[in-house]
Protein backbone atom coordinates (compact mmCIF):
# COMPACT_ATOMS: atom_id res chain seq x y z
CA UNK A 1 0.00 0.00 0.00
CA UNK A 2 1.17 3.51 -0.56
CA UNK A 3 -0.26 7.00 1.00
CA UNK A 4 -1.49 9.60 -0.99
CA UNK A 5 1.50 11.88 -2.72
CA UNK A 6 2.81 14.81 -1.54
CA UNK A 7 1.43 17.89 -2.67
CA UNK A 8 2.73 18.65 -6.58
CA UNK A 9 4.83 21.46 -5.66
CA UNK A 10 7.30 19.11 -4.11
CA UNK A 11 7.60 16.90 -7.42
CA UNK A 12 10.62 18.95 -8.18
CA UNK A 13 12.62 18.44 -5.73
CA UNK A 14 15.12 15.68 -5.84
CA UNK A 15 17.13 14.06 -2.93
CA UNK A 16 20.82 14.07 -3.32
CA UNK A 17 21.53 10.48 -2.67
CA UNK A 18 25.17 11.44 -1.96
CA UNK A 19 24.24 12.77 1.09
CA UNK A 20 20.78 11.08 1.72
CA UNK A 21 22.58 7.61 3.16
CA UNK A 22 22.38 5.76 0.00
CA UNK A 23 22.18 2.01 0.48
CA UNK A 24 19.93 1.98 4.11
CA UNK A 25 17.05 -0.17 3.68
CA UNK A 26 14.37 2.31 3.50
CA UNK A 27 11.70 0.18 4.89
CA UNK A 28 8.96 -0.58 7.57
CA UNK A 29 7.73 -4.03 9.26
CA UNK A 30 4.30 -5.07 9.67
CA UNK A 31 3.04 -8.38 10.75
CA UNK A 32 6.19 -9.84 10.38
CA UNK A 33 6.60 -8.54 6.64
CA UNK A 34 9.29 -5.80 5.57
CA UNK A 35 7.73 -3.54 3.49
CA UNK A 36 9.46 -1.42 1.00
CA UNK A 37 9.13 2.75 1.93
CA UNK A 38 7.72 4.90 -1.90
CA UNK A 39 10.88 7.67 -1.89
CA UNK A 40 10.28 10.62 -0.24
CA UNK A 41 10.75 14.48 -2.20
CA UNK A 42 13.09 16.83 0.19
CA UNK A 43 11.62 18.46 2.89
CA UNK A 44 10.93 18.94 6.38
CA UNK A 45 7.88 16.66 7.96
CA UNK A 46 6.07 16.99 10.87
CA UNK A 47 5.26 13.36 11.67
CA UNK A 48 2.61 12.82 14.81
CA UNK A 49 3.56 9.46 16.81
CA UNK A 50 1.66 7.68 18.96
CA UNK A 51 0.66 9.34 22.58
CA UNK A 52 0.93 5.58 24.47
CA UNK A 53 -0.58 2.66 22.45
CA UNK A 54 2.27 2.03 19.32
CA UNK A 55 -0.58 0.72 16.91
CA UNK A 56 -2.11 3.90 17.05
CA UNK A 57 0.24 5.31 14.13
CA UNK A 58 -0.76 5.53 10.22
CA UNK A 59 0.82 3.43 7.48
CA UNK A 60 1.87 6.99 5.89
CA UNK A 61 3.80 7.68 9.13
CA UNK A 62 5.60 4.98 8.99
CA UNK A 63 6.64 5.03 5.23
CA UNK A 64 7.54 8.51 5.94
CA UNK A 65 10.07 7.56 8.66
CA UNK A 66 11.21 4.72 6.58
CA UNK A 67 12.09 7.01 3.80
CA UNK A 68 13.49 10.03 5.74
CA UNK A 69 17.20 10.32 5.70
CA UNK A 70 16.98 11.33 9.23
CA UNK A 71 14.55 11.56 12.30
CA UNK A 72 14.79 14.77 14.48
CA UNK A 73 13.26 13.37 17.88
CA UNK A 74 13.29 15.03 21.23
CA UNK A 75 14.66 11.93 22.82
CA UNK A 76 16.19 9.11 21.02
CA UNK A 77 15.51 6.48 23.70
CA UNK A 78 11.70 7.27 23.44
CA UNK A 79 11.88 7.22 19.66
CA UNK A 80 14.04 4.14 18.84
CA UNK A 81 11.32 2.02 20.51
CA UNK A 82 8.58 3.05 18.01
CA UNK A 83 11.48 2.34 14.89
CA UNK A 84 12.51 -0.74 16.44
CA UNK A 85 8.76 -2.16 17.02
CA UNK A 86 8.48 -0.71 13.13
CA UNK A 87 11.64 -2.18 12.18
CA UNK A 88 12.91 1.45 10.85
CA UNK A 89 16.47 2.00 10.51
CA UNK A 90 16.22 5.98 9.70
CA UNK A 91 19.22 7.74 12.25
CA UNK A 92 17.88 9.30 14.45
CA UNK A 93 19.14 12.84 15.60
CA UNK A 94 18.17 15.04 19.16
CA UNK A 95 15.89 18.08 18.43
CA UNK A 96 14.84 19.91 22.05
CA UNK A 97 14.32 22.68 23.53
CA UNK A 98 18.19 22.48 25.06
CA UNK A 99 19.87 22.02 22.02
CA UNK A 100 17.23 23.56 19.81
CA UNK A 101 19.54 26.74 18.66
CA UNK A 102 23.08 23.89 17.44
CA UNK A 103 20.71 21.92 16.17
CA UNK A 104 18.53 23.50 13.48
CA UNK A 105 21.11 25.15 11.66
CA UNK A 106 22.26 21.48 11.10
CA UNK A 107 18.95 20.62 9.91
CA UNK A 108 18.52 23.29 7.93
CA UNK A 109 21.82 22.49 5.87
CA UNK A 110 20.43 18.91 5.64
CA UNK A 111 17.64 20.21 3.75
CA UNK A 112 19.25 22.54 1.96
CA UNK A 113 21.25 19.23 0.24
CA UNK A 114 18.09 17.86 -0.86
CA UNK A 115 17.09 15.59 2.35
CA UNK A 116 14.21 14.71 3.45
CA UNK A 117 13.61 15.47 7.67
CA UNK A 118 11.06 14.08 10.00
CA UNK A 119 10.38 15.53 12.79
CA UNK A 120 8.84 13.99 15.83
CA UNK A 121 7.91 14.44 19.61
CA UNK A 122 8.00 12.22 22.43
CA UNK A 123 4.25 11.34 21.90
CA UNK A 124 1.66 12.63 19.80
CA UNK A 125 2.12 15.76 16.93
CA UNK A 126 5.15 18.16 17.41
CA UNK A 127 5.01 21.42 18.35
CA UNK A 128 1.79 21.01 20.25
CA UNK A 129 3.11 21.73 23.97
CA UNK A 130 6.78 20.78 21.93
CA UNK A 131 9.29 22.80 20.58
CA UNK A 132 9.91 23.01 16.88
CA UNK A 133 7.99 25.72 15.34
CA UNK A 134 11.25 28.27 14.81
CA UNK A 135 12.44 24.97 12.90
CA UNK A 136 9.11 24.84 10.59
CA UNK A 137 9.16 28.48 10.00
CA UNK A 138 12.82 28.69 9.17
CA UNK A 139 12.54 25.77 6.73
CA UNK A 140 9.67 27.59 5.44
CA UNK A 141 11.37 31.18 4.95
CA UNK A 142 14.52 29.51 3.23
CA UNK A 143 11.68 27.73 0.85
CA UNK A 144 11.66 24.21 1.88
CA UNK A 145 8.56 22.44 1.96
CA UNK A 146 6.68 21.49 5.14
CA UNK A 147 4.90 18.95 5.45
CA UNK A 148 2.19 17.61 8.20
CA UNK A 149 1.75 13.85 8.42
CA UNK A 150 -1.31 13.92 10.96
CA UNK A 151 -1.98 11.08 13.61
CA UNK A 152 -2.55 10.74 17.52
CA UNK A 153 -2.74 14.38 19.72
CA UNK A 154 -3.31 13.99 23.55
CA UNK A 155 -5.28 17.17 23.72
CA UNK A 156 -7.99 15.65 21.49
CA UNK A 157 -7.79 12.25 22.45
CA UNK A 158 -8.90 13.49 26.26
CA UNK A 159 -11.52 16.12 24.88
CA UNK A 160 -13.48 13.57 22.82
CA UNK A 161 -13.50 11.29 25.50
CA UNK A 162 -14.27 13.87 28.19
CA UNK A 163 -17.74 13.92 27.87
CA UNK A 164 -17.92 17.62 27.45
CA UNK A 165 -18.51 20.06 25.07
CA UNK A 166 -16.59 20.27 21.99
CA UNK A 167 -18.11 22.23 19.62
CA UNK A 168 -15.61 25.35 20.66
CA UNK A 169 -12.70 24.63 22.40
CA UNK A 170 -9.40 26.04 24.10
CA UNK A 171 -6.64 24.62 24.70
CA UNK A 172 -3.88 26.35 27.24
CA UNK A 173 -1.40 23.22 27.46
CA UNK A 174 0.74 23.42 30.91
CA UNK A 175 -0.22 25.68 33.97
CA UNK A 176 2.35 28.15 35.21
CA UNK A 177 4.35 25.80 37.97
CA UNK A 178 4.16 28.40 40.73
CA UNK A 179 0.81 29.32 42.93
CA UNK A 180 1.03 33.01 42.25
CA UNK A 181 1.62 32.64 38.38
CA UNK A 182 -1.05 29.83 38.23
CA UNK A 183 -3.62 31.32 40.18
CA UNK A 184 -3.55 34.57 37.98
CA UNK A 185 -3.09 32.47 34.92
CA UNK A 186 -6.64 30.67 35.83
CA UNK A 187 -8.03 33.92 36.46
CA UNK A 188 -7.95 34.95 32.89
CA UNK A 189 -9.28 31.50 32.08
CA UNK A 190 -12.05 32.18 33.63
CA UNK A 191 -14.47 34.21 31.34
CA UNK A 192 -13.55 32.24 28.24
CA UNK A 193 -16.75 30.34 26.53
CA UNK A 194 -15.36 27.21 25.01
CA UNK A 195 -14.25 23.78 27.12
CA UNK A 196 -10.57 24.35 28.16
CA UNK A 197 -7.86 21.72 27.86
CA UNK A 198 -5.10 21.84 30.14
CA UNK A 199 -1.96 19.61 30.40
CA UNK A 200 -0.67 18.99 33.89
CA UNK A 201 2.32 16.62 35.56
CA UNK A 202 1.24 14.15 38.03
CA UNK A 203 3.34 15.86 40.93
CA UNK A 204 1.42 19.53 40.60
CA UNK A 205 -1.96 18.07 39.74
CA UNK A 206 -3.65 17.89 43.29
CA UNK A 207 -2.15 21.60 43.59
CA UNK A 208 -3.26 22.53 40.13
CA UNK A 209 -6.60 21.34 40.72
CA UNK A 210 -7.33 23.09 43.51
CA UNK A 211 -6.46 26.19 42.05
CA UNK A 212 -8.96 25.23 39.43
CA UNK A 213 -11.47 24.53 41.81
CA UNK A 214 -11.02 28.06 43.48
CA UNK A 215 -11.13 29.99 40.93
CA UNK A 216 -13.29 29.00 38.47
CA UNK A 217 -15.82 26.50 40.96
CA UNK A 218 -17.57 23.36 40.74
CA UNK A 219 -17.69 23.39 36.86
CA UNK A 220 -17.71 19.83 35.36
CA UNK A 221 -14.54 18.06 34.36
CA UNK A 222 -12.30 15.18 33.59
CA UNK A 223 -8.77 14.08 34.55
CA UNK A 224 -7.55 12.14 31.39
CA UNK A 225 -4.62 10.16 32.39
CA UNK A 226 -2.55 7.11 30.47
CA UNK A 227 -4.30 7.92 27.59
CA UNK A 228 -4.35 4.42 25.31
CA UNK A 229 -1.72 3.13 27.43
CA UNK A 230 -2.48 -0.04 29.69
CA UNK A 231 -3.39 1.98 32.91
CA UNK A 232 -5.77 4.77 31.37
CA UNK A 233 -8.23 6.13 33.53
CA UNK A 234 -10.94 9.28 32.57
CA UNK A 235 -12.42 10.55 36.17
CA UNK A 236 -14.98 12.82 35.75
CA UNK A 237 -16.76 15.01 38.34
CA UNK A 238 -16.89 18.60 39.27
CA UNK A 239 -13.55 20.12 40.10
CA UNK A 240 -14.24 20.87 43.29
CA UNK A 241 -14.92 16.90 43.75
CA UNK A 242 -12.04 16.12 41.87
CA UNK A 243 -9.38 18.31 43.49
CA UNK A 244 -10.65 16.52 46.95
CA UNK A 245 -10.04 12.73 45.39
CA UNK A 246 -6.63 13.86 43.95
CA UNK A 247 -5.51 15.76 47.26
CA UNK A 248 -5.68 12.23 49.23
CA UNK A 249 -3.01 10.11 47.14
CA UNK A 250 -5.33 9.30 44.44
CA UNK A 251 -2.45 7.94 41.70
CA UNK A 252 -1.26 10.80 39.45
CA UNK A 253 1.87 8.73 38.05
CA UNK A 254 1.75 9.29 33.86
CA UNK A 255 0.67 11.76 31.11
CA UNK A 256 -2.23 13.68 32.77
CA UNK A 257 -4.93 15.85 30.39
CA UNK A 258 -7.32 18.38 31.84
CA UNK A 259 -10.61 18.99 30.38
CA UNK A 260 -12.70 21.57 32.03
CA UNK A 261 -16.31 22.51 31.29
CA UNK A 262 -16.93 26.19 29.74
CA UNK A 263 -18.66 28.68 32.04
CA UNK A 264 -22.36 28.64 32.22
CA UNK A 265 -24.20 30.77 29.75
CA UNK A 266 -24.89 33.44 32.69
CA UNK A 267 -21.81 33.46 33.41
CA UNK A 268 -20.65 37.65 34.40
CA UNK A 269 -24.08 38.32 36.51
CA UNK A 270 -23.57 40.70 38.96
CA UNK A 271 -22.99 37.54 41.44
CA UNK A 272 -20.24 35.96 39.55
CA UNK A 273 -18.09 38.80 39.82
CA UNK A 274 -18.61 39.03 43.76
CA UNK A 275 -17.45 35.38 43.96
CA UNK A 276 -14.79 35.75 41.88
CA UNK A 277 -13.86 38.85 43.20
CA UNK A 278 -14.13 37.43 47.08
CA UNK A 279 -11.80 34.35 45.83
CA UNK A 280 -9.13 37.28 44.22
CA UNK A 281 -9.42 39.55 47.63
CA UNK A 282 -8.51 36.23 50.22
CA UNK A 283 -5.15 36.32 48.39
CA UNK A 284 -4.21 39.73 46.76
CA UNK A 285 -4.82 43.40 47.08
CA UNK A 286 -7.73 45.15 45.68
CA UNK A 287 -5.96 46.48 42.89
CA UNK A 288 -5.02 43.04 41.35
CA UNK A 289 -7.79 41.56 41.60
CA UNK A 290 -9.80 43.82 39.69
CA UNK A 291 -7.34 43.45 37.40
CA UNK A 292 -7.77 39.89 37.04
CA UNK A 293 -11.67 39.82 37.44
CA UNK A 294 -12.40 42.41 34.65
CA UNK A 295 -9.79 40.10 32.33
CA UNK A 296 -11.63 37.13 32.92
CA UNK A 297 -15.52 38.48 32.50
CA UNK A 298 -15.11 40.89 30.33
CA UNK A 299 -16.54 43.82 32.47
CA UNK A 300 -15.14 47.88 32.39
CA UNK A 301 -12.43 47.79 35.54
CA UNK A 302 -14.32 50.48 36.93
CA UNK A 303 -17.72 48.32 37.26
CA UNK A 304 -15.55 45.80 39.15
CA UNK A 305 -13.40 48.08 41.07
CA UNK A 306 -16.57 49.94 42.86
CA UNK A 307 -17.80 46.40 43.54
CA UNK A 308 -14.22 45.27 44.84
CA UNK A 309 -14.76 48.48 47.22
CA UNK A 310 -17.95 47.65 48.17
CA UNK A 311 -16.77 43.93 49.28
CA UNK A 312 -13.99 45.28 51.13
CA UNK A 313 -16.30 47.83 53.02
CA UNK A 314 -18.62 44.81 53.98
CA UNK A 315 -16.10 42.59 55.40
CA UNK A 316 -14.50 45.68 57.05
CA UNK A 317 -11.35 45.78 55.12
CA UNK A 318 -9.73 49.10 53.97
CA UNK A 319 -8.70 49.57 50.45
CA UNK A 320 -4.60 48.88 50.24
CA UNK A 321 -4.68 49.76 46.60
CA UNK A 322 -4.53 53.27 44.68
CA UNK A 323 -7.85 53.85 42.66
CA UNK A 324 -8.63 52.08 39.82
CA UNK A 325 -6.98 51.69 37.27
Amino acid sequence: MTCPRPPSKLAGMVRDSKTAGAGRPRRYALAGEAIDAPSLPAGLYLVATPIGNLGDISLRALQTLAAADVIACEDSRVTRKLTEHYGIATPLTPYHEHNAAEARPKLLARLGEGQAVALVSDAGTPLISDPGYKLVRAASDAGHAVVAVPGASAFLTALTAAGLPTDRFFFEGFLPPKQAGRQKRIAALAGIPATLVLFESGPRLPAALADLADGLGPRAAAICRELTKLHEEIRRGDLISLARHYETGAETRGEIVIVVAPPAEDAGTADDVDNLLRRALARVSVKDAVGEVALATGRPRREVYQRALALADSSGEKDGGNGAA
